[in-house]
């Protein structure tokens, strides 16, 4: 089911809840209830209640926006690193130029075509991809430089290397949830809360107040579903991409 339509489904579904309830509600108040006897205090409880959910979401979507942004980074780095290391490995012989930048071709669609759906369906890094990197770093590690200029280039080979290493374990941090079950019960109970406190306010049946009802509990829903779909950054609809890889490997038949 398309991420889009669970949106219009839950954010439909939160209308029709409050607006039943508000129709019900008004049903069973008596026609001498007057909606202006509401106490002073519960119209500051629900205001102040009001103003803390609101930040606790902000808080709850700048993190998952945070998260997302840095997974995208972290691909970033892994794809630059990897295109240093072939393009410094010019210097190289030709059949050792050729080795390294093969298994780096290798990794690289190893990682867009196969890791990349691992990371999505379950969370996690593939071994195959682990050993491709393995292999490109023997590569460059088991060379021994034969001449200055070669010597020269061999030590930043490794450290690129070691960057595309560390970039591709935090990718692998990255790919699961970012939000603990504990934070997505305090989202939903507030959510529930700030909603149900609308009817202490005595809403009735005017089309202004029914719509503003419905408006209120739409916005709720559909930023629930905002922190809902950053939490898997490599997962969903807004996630983080494979581009840095198909832009620095163009050569390759990336994604097809």
């Amino acid at each position: 089911m398309s991420e889009w339509l669970v949106l219009s489904l839950a954010m439909a579904a939160a209308c029709a809840v409050v607006l039943s309830i508000a129709f019900f509600n008004h049903r069973r108040i008596g026609e001498d209830d007057d909606p202006n006897e509401t106490p002073d205090v519960i119209e500051y409880m629900t205001m102040m209640i009001g103003v803390i959910y609101a930040i606790v979401l902000g808080l709850a979507i700048a993190g998952v926006w945070e998260g997302r942004g840095a997974a995208q980074e972290y691909v970033r780095q892994e794809a630059q690193a990897l295109h240093e290391i072939s393009v410094r490995s010019q210097v190289y012989p030709a059949e050792v130029r050729a080795r390294i930048r093969a298994d780096v071709d290798a990794y690289v669609t190893h990682v867009v075509d196969k890791e990349w759906k691992a990371m999505v369906d379950d969370g996690e890094l593939t071994d195959r991809g682990g050993e491709l990197l393995e292999r490109v770093r023997r590569d460059v590690t088991d060379y021994e430089p034969q001449t200055d200029h070669e010597g020269q280039a061999y030590q930043p080979l490794v450290d690129q290397v070691a960057v595309a290493d560390d970039a591709r374990s935090a990718r692998g941090a990255s790919a699961g949830a970012t939000m603990p079950g504990v934070v997505w019960f305090g989202l939903i109970a507030g959510a529930l809360v700030t909603v149900g406190l609308i009817f202490t306010l005595q809403i009735r049946r005017s089309f202004r107040e029914l719509l503003l009802a419905g408006l209120f509990s739409a916005l709720i829903a559909f930023l629930l579903f905002l922190i809902w779909d950053f939490d898997a950054p490599f997962g969903r609809g807004l996630s983080a991409t494979a581009e840095p890889f198909l832009t620095q490997f163009s050569h390759l038949d990336l994604g097809g």
